[in-house]
């Protein structure tokens, strides 16, 4: 099973905005801290600003926040709503093709196993991802009083890697232990 880059910047997105609950976060800052393309993340903003996830304020100072609490959203439903399908085998695809389809056990074995994997998910909110929240907002150049902390550390990094987890060592997705068994596509 295999998320799309999609969920995966979808979960850090709200991440990143729960993090910072008392002011607006840009798509751009969210790009910088995680190190992903900005115009995917307007897609993705764009799709949880749909589904009520976040609220988007236009203009100069715009930005985003949580349209829900963060104890409102559910891990689950995000990955439902933002997944395009969950066809992890060919036949389940609606054109997809197997001569053993009539009496094949793998297809509802499969479709089991990503039942339990969106089961699995749906027992996490956003609140539980944001739990370390210490070491969250470390992680990502946040300091305790909600200010963006300037990432020089990041610039500096002797491999020249400007990921926000480059200096500890540490990478951003560890922080999302409960998907830690589905493989993100890149």
């Amino acid at each position: 099973m295999r998320l799309t880059f999609s969920t995966d910047y979808a979960l850090r997105l709200l991440m990143l905005v729960g993090l910072e609950i008392d002011r607006l976060v840009t798509i751009e800052e969210v790009a910088d801290r995680f190190g992903i393309s900005k115009n995917h993340l307007m897609k993705v903003a764009y799709q949880l600003g749909q589904a009520g996830y976040l609220e988007t304020v236009r203009g100069r100072n715009g930005g985003l926040r949580l349209g829900k609490a963060p104890s409102q959203i559910v891990v689950g439903e995000v990955v439902r709503k933002i997944e395009p399908d969950f066809a992890v085998v060919e036949c389940e695809n609606p054109g997809g093709y197997c001569r053993i389809t009539r009496c094949c056990t793998l297809r509802s074995a499969i479709r089991e196993a990503v039942h339990a994997f969106l089961e699995k998910l749906d027992e996490y909110t956003l609140e539980d991802l944001l739990r370390p929240k210490t070491k969250l907002r470390h992680l990502l150049g946040i300091n305790q009083s909600g200010l963006t902390e300037v990432a020089t550390r990041d610039r500096a990094h002797p491999r020249g890697d400007s990921s926000p987890g480059a200096t500890t060592g540490d990478a951003p997705r560890d922080v999302l232990r409960p998907l830690e068994a589905a493989r993100i596509r890149r």
